[in-house]
Protein backbone atom coordinates (compact mmCIF):
# COMPACT_ATOMS: atom_id res chain seq x y z
CA UNK A 1 0.00 0.00 0.00
CA UNK A 2 1.30 3.42 -0.91
CA UNK A 3 0.15 6.89 0.06
CA UNK A 4 -1.51 8.12 3.23
CA UNK A 5 -3.14 5.76 5.68
CA UNK A 6 -6.67 4.71 4.65
CA UNK A 7 -8.29 6.08 7.81
CA UNK A 8 -6.80 9.54 7.18
CA UNK A 9 -8.18 9.53 3.62
CA UNK A 10 -11.62 8.27 4.71
CA UNK A 11 -11.90 10.88 7.47
CA UNK A 12 -10.74 13.57 5.04
CA UNK A 13 -13.50 12.38 2.68
CA UNK A 14 -16.02 12.84 5.52
CA UNK A 15 -14.64 16.32 6.15
CA UNK A 16 -15.16 17.26 2.49
CA UNK A 17 -18.71 15.87 2.62
CA UNK A 18 -19.37 18.07 5.65
CA UNK A 19 -17.95 21.07 3.81
CA UNK A 20 -20.02 20.15 0.71
CA UNK A 21 -16.87 20.59 -1.36
CA UNK A 22 -17.67 18.59 -4.48
CA UNK A 23 -14.35 19.44 -6.15
CA UNK A 24 -12.39 18.18 -3.13
CA UNK A 25 -14.56 15.04 -2.97
CA UNK A 26 -13.91 14.41 -6.66
CA UNK A 27 -10.18 14.77 -6.11
CA UNK A 28 -10.36 12.04 -3.44
CA UNK A 29 -12.37 9.59 -5.60
CA UNK A 30 -10.87 7.11 -8.03
CA UNK A 31 -12.09 7.32 -11.64
CA UNK A 32 -13.96 4.02 -11.16
CA UNK A 33 -15.41 5.09 -7.79
CA UNK A 34 -18.33 2.95 -6.54
CA UNK A 35 -21.06 4.36 -4.28
CA UNK A 36 -23.73 2.22 -2.61
CA UNK A 37 -26.54 3.93 -0.68
CA UNK A 38 -28.50 2.64 2.30
CA UNK A 39 -31.02 0.95 -0.02
CA UNK A 40 -28.31 -0.89 -1.95
CA UNK A 41 -28.59 1.34 -5.02
CA UNK A 42 -25.27 1.79 -6.76
CA UNK A 43 -23.59 4.53 -8.77
CA UNK A 44 -20.25 4.09 -10.50
CA UNK A 45 -17.74 6.62 -11.70
CA UNK A 46 -16.31 9.85 -10.35
CA UNK A 47 -18.19 12.02 -12.87
CA UNK A 48 -21.58 10.53 -12.00
CA UNK A 49 -20.83 10.96 -8.30
CA UNK A 50 -19.81 14.57 -8.80
CA UNK A 51 -23.30 15.24 -10.18
CA UNK A 52 -24.94 13.12 -7.44
CA UNK A 53 -23.13 14.98 -4.62
CA UNK A 54 -24.10 18.33 -6.17
CA UNK A 55 -27.78 17.30 -6.29
CA UNK A 56 -27.75 15.81 -2.80
CA UNK A 57 -26.22 18.92 -1.24
CA UNK A 58 -28.87 21.06 -2.99
CA UNK A 59 -31.64 18.88 -1.48
CA UNK A 60 -30.00 18.77 1.97
CA UNK A 61 -27.91 21.97 2.26
CA UNK A 62 -26.92 21.25 5.86
CA UNK A 63 -26.18 17.53 5.42
CA UNK A 64 -23.55 16.41 7.89
CA UNK A 65 -21.83 13.23 9.00
CA UNK A 66 -20.58 12.83 12.55
CA UNK A 67 -18.14 9.96 12.97
CA UNK A 68 -17.88 8.76 16.56
CA UNK A 69 -15.69 5.69 16.01
CA UNK A 70 -13.77 4.13 13.17
CA UNK A 71 -11.88 0.89 12.55
CA UNK A 72 -9.35 0.13 9.85
CA UNK A 73 -8.43 -3.23 8.39
CA UNK A 74 -6.01 -2.91 5.48
CA UNK A 75 -7.62 -0.69 2.84
CA UNK A 76 -11.09 -0.85 4.48
CA UNK A 77 -12.28 1.78 6.94
CA UNK A 78 -15.55 1.31 8.86
CA UNK A 79 -17.01 4.42 10.48
CA UNK A 80 -19.91 4.71 12.90
CA UNK A 81 -21.95 7.72 13.96
CA UNK A 82 -24.88 9.78 12.72
CA UNK A 83 -26.00 11.51 9.55
CA UNK A 84 -28.28 14.52 9.64
CA UNK A 85 -29.75 17.14 7.40
CA UNK A 86 -32.77 19.19 6.49
CA UNK A 87 -34.75 18.66 3.32
CA UNK A 88 -34.85 22.03 1.56
CA UNK A 89 -38.06 23.53 0.27
CA UNK A 90 -36.82 26.20 -2.09
CA UNK A 91 -34.41 28.31 -0.06
CA UNK A 92 -36.15 27.38 3.21
CA UNK A 93 -34.99 24.76 5.71
CA UNK A 94 -38.17 24.09 7.72
CA UNK A 95 -37.44 22.59 11.16
CA UNK A 96 -40.08 19.90 10.48
CA UNK A 97 -37.88 18.70 7.59
CA UNK A 98 -34.90 17.98 9.88
CA UNK A 99 -33.76 14.40 10.39
CA UNK A 100 -30.95 12.56 12.18
CA UNK A 101 -30.25 8.85 11.82
CA UNK A 102 -27.66 6.44 13.19
CA UNK A 103 -25.40 5.45 10.33
CA UNK A 104 -22.27 3.57 9.36
CA UNK A 105 -20.00 3.96 6.35
CA UNK A 106 -17.53 1.67 4.66
CA UNK A 107 -14.70 3.20 2.67
CA UNK A 108 -12.16 1.31 0.60
CA UNK A 109 -8.97 3.25 -0.08
CA UNK A 110 -6.24 2.43 -2.58
CA UNK A 111 -3.25 4.60 -3.42
CA UNK A 112 -4.64 7.57 -1.52
CA UNK A 113 -8.04 7.54 -3.25
CA UNK A 114 -11.45 6.34 -2.11
CA UNK A 115 -12.51 3.59 -4.50
CA UNK A 116 -15.72 2.59 -2.67
CA UNK A 117 -18.10 4.39 -0.32
CA UNK A 118 -21.03 2.49 1.15
CA UNK A 119 -23.69 3.90 3.45
CA UNK A 120 -25.59 1.84 6.01
CA UNK A 121 -28.55 3.78 7.42
CA UNK A 122 -32.27 3.59 7.93
CA UNK A 123 -33.60 5.91 5.21
CA UNK A 124 -37.22 5.73 6.38
CA UNK A 125 -37.03 8.96 8.47
CA UNK A 126 -35.64 10.81 5.43
CA UNK A 127 -38.32 9.38 3.13
CA UNK A 128 -41.01 10.50 5.60
CA UNK A 129 -39.64 14.05 5.54
CA UNK A 130 -39.56 14.11 1.74
CA UNK A 131 -43.00 12.49 1.40
CA UNK A 132 -45.17 13.07 4.53
CA UNK A 133 -47.92 10.88 3.07
CA UNK A 134 -45.75 7.92 4.10
CA UNK A 135 -46.63 8.55 7.78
Amino acid sequence: MTGPEPDRIALRFVNEINRHDVAALSALMSADFRFVDGLGQELRGRDRMRDAWTSYFAEFPDYRIQVRDHLTLGPVVAMFGTASGTYAQGSELPPRNRWTVPAAWRAVVHDGLVTEWQVYADNEPVRKVIDPSRL
